[in-house]
C-alpha cells in the first residue's frame, strides 16, 4: 500500500446545516469525481473517507438534547432520540455511499455506532479490523458522525475527527485533509465578520492563540464546532509527528482533488 489519506467531507459543505435534513447532492457528486480523478493519477495513493452528519444528524441530536449524553433529567424520550440521530445520521451515509458507488468510488461504508464506546464525551474504543480488511482488498472504508453507547454519559455524539483519531492510531495516515465550507481555521467567524483573519499555519508557537481566538460553529454543530476539531487534530498531530492535518475549502473546485495529490500547499490551514 502506498501513502494513506484520511479524507473529510464537512458536514457544513454536504449539507446545508442551517436547513434540516437538506443535503448538497451536487456538491458531493463534485466532490466523488475529484476523489476519483486523483486516485487515477496516483494508483498507490490509499484512502479513509469520512463525512459529518450536518443538518441530518445535528438537528435530531440538537432536538433531544443529546450532547451531553441521557443522565438525570433528560428528557423522558431522549433514548428515541439517540436512535432518531443515528436514523438520521444513516440516512446521509447512504446517500454519499450511492453517490460515490455511482462516480466510481469502491467505498465500504462502516457504521461506527455498530463497535464505538464512549466515556464523558470521548470515543474510546471503535473496531478497527473490518476498515484493514477494506483497505487490503483495495475498497474505500467510509465512516461518518454518529452517536454511540458511553459508560458516564450513557451516550454520546461522535465526531468523524474523532473517529479519524481512532483509526489513525491503528493505521498512521501521512495525511488527514478536513474539507469544509470555510478555507479553514480563522481568528473570528468569516461569516460574520468579513476582517477575519485566516491561520495559514497553527503549531506549537500559536495553538494557545488559536484556542483563544476560536469561537462556536454559526449553524447547529452538536459536536463542539472549530475549537473542538482543532484541538483534537492539534493532539492528534502531537502524538504522531509524521502527521499532518490540512484544513481547506470544500466549496472551492478543484481544490479537494489538487490536496489529495499533494498539490495544494499554501492553501487553507496546515496543522504540524
Amino acid at each position: 500500500m502506498g501513502e494513506l489519506v484520511f479524507l473529510k467531507l464537512g458536514g457544513s459543505v454536504i449539507t446545508d446545516k442551517n436547513r434540516e435534513a437538506t443535503a448538497r447532492e451536487d456538491v458531493i457528486r463534485r466532490a466523488g469525481r475529484e476523489i476519483n480523478r486523483a486516485l487515477k493519477a496516483q494508483p498507490a495513493l490509499s484512502l479513509v473517507l469520512g463525512h459529518g452528519s450536518g443538518s441530518f444528524g445535528h438537528f435530531v441530536a440538537d432536538k433531544y438534547g443529546l450532547r451531553d449524553g441521557i443522565r438525570e433529567g433528560s428528557q423522558k424520550d431522549a433514548w428515541r432520540g439517540y436512535a432518531e440521530t443515528a436514523a438520521a445520521a444513516a440516512r446521509l451515509n447512504r446517500l454519499v455511499t450511492d453517490i460515490f458507488l455511482a462516480e466510481g468510488l469502491p467505498v465500504f461504508t462502516l457504521q461506527p455506532s455498530a463497535s464505538a464506546l464512549g466515556r464523558s464525551g470521548e470515543l474510546t474504543f471503535m473496531e478497527t479490523r473490518p476498515a484493514a480488511e477494506a483497505l487490503s482488498h483495495g475498497l474505500i472504508p467510509l465512516v461518518y458522525g454518529d452517536v454511540a453507547f458511553d459508560e458516564t454519559w450513557g451516550c454520546t455524539i461522535i465526531s468523524t475527527e474523532q473517529i479519524f483519531a481512532c483509526l489513525a492510531r491503528e493505521f498512521k495516515p501521512g495525511r488527514i485533509i478536513l474539507a469544509g465550507i470555510v478555507e479553514g481555521v480563522y481568528d473570528s467567524d468569516p461569516f460574520l465578520n468579513p476582517q477575519a483573519r485566516l491561520f495559514r499555519e497553527i503549531g506549537p508557537d500559536n495553538i494557545a492563540q488559536v484556542e483563544q481566538a476560536l469561537s462556536g460553529s454559526h449553524s447547529v454543530d452538536v459536536t463542539g464546532g472549530m475549537l473542538t476539531k482543532v484541538r483534537e487534530m492539534y493532539a492528534l498531530v502531537r502524538s504522531q509527528p509524521s502527521l499532518s492535518v490540512h484544513l481547506i475549502s470544500g466549496q472551492r473546485e478543484g481544490l479537494i482533488e489538487r490536496a489529495l495529490l499533494g498539490q495544494a500547499a499554501g492553501e487553507g490551514t496546515l496543522i504540524r
